[in-house]
């Protein structure tokens, strides 16, 4: 690559709603769509973006009520990982994407995968970054607070879970499972950055009613795990190993539905592109190239 190319902060309206992505990349060029997990943005594309656009057009929204989206209250809006994913296929519709690989991670996985349950046909591949569909992926010590909110949702339940999307809960989310040979490579500016977000007025029942809508991804596991032995998409995990949200079971449990899926475990955590951008970059850019481009 002998230039940068320029990312661009885009705005379009789905459902009266205002949704931010980020595009780069040329417009002919094969699309992936980069889909963020809780508690960021697409502000955690940033370094891959660049490092991909010269070969691919990157597309990255702000789901609702992130980011720079919209983020309506959450007595006006069902905040369920249902509604989110019907948003974002409409978000593919009104940007002409009628095939595209897609990148999970996180909340992302969940949302990716209904929108691959609904049309499959859309899409070429998945990346999935510590973006979980098995039972053995959830890290039992930091699941706990999130199972006892959704077997009985009360003040008591909710505390706990609260804590997530404070600044010490989002800076532990970054940091876990980060060895110390690359702490120096974490920039502090994304978990503030995402802990301000998160600060919004009306963040605190919009994120309560999201979470406590996670039995309903559960509940597909089966309907993803067919999806995977009926279409054979291409699957490639990054996985950060040392994550204690979604550990490294999690990744290896793709190869039960998907034989031919690429594993990967890297030395990092939870949000593996802080310190292993460049690595992510190349394995997807040798994937997709061979999966894809030239299958």
């Amino acid at each position: 690559m002998t230039s940068v190319l320029p990312t661009r902060h885009r705005t379009v309206t789905v459902r009266g709603h205002a949704l931010h992505y980020r595009e780069a990349g040329p417009a002919d060029a094969p699309v992936l769509l980069l889909l963020h997990g809780f508690p960021t943005s697409s502000h955690m594309f940033r370094d891959l973006i660049p490092r991909l656009a010269h070969r691919y057009r990157l597309i990255a929204p702000d789901h609702l009520g992130f980011g720079r989206s919209d983020a309506p209250a959450a007595d006006a809006y069902p905040y369920t990982f249902a509604e989110l994913a019907a948003l974002t296929s409409e978000f593919t519709g009104a940007l002409g994407l009628d095939r595209f690989a897609l990148y999970v991670q996180d909340y992302g996985a969940p949302i990716g995968l209904r929108l691959a349950l609904a049309h499959p046909e859309r899409i070429t591949a998945i990346v999935t970054q510590n973006g979980n569909a098995y039972e053995e992926g959830l890290g039992a010590e930091a699941w706990a607070p999130v199972l006892a909110l959704l077997a009985d949702r009360t003040p008591a339940t909710e505390a706990p879970v609260r804590a997530i999307r404070s600044l010490e809960g989002i800076r532990w989310q970054y940091e876990t499972g980060v060895p110390d040979a690359y702490r120096e490579l974490l920039s502090p500016d994304a978990w503030h950055h995402d802990a301000a977000l998160m600060a919004r007025e009306g963040q605190d029942a919009v994120q309560l009613d999201l979470i406590a809508d996670y039995g309903s991804n559960f509940a597909l596991y089966p309907a993803f795990h067919e999806y995977f032995r009926t279409s054979r998409v291409p699957l490639l995990a990054v996985w950060g190993e040392g994550d204690e949200v979604f550990v490294p079971a999690g990744a290896e449990a793709f190869r039960r539905d998907l034989p031919d899926a690429e594993i990967h475990l890297l030395p990092t955590g939870h949000f593996a592109l802080e310190t292993h951008a460049p690595l992510i970059a190349g394995l997807i850019d040798d994937f997709l190239e061979r999966r894809v481009v030239r299958p």
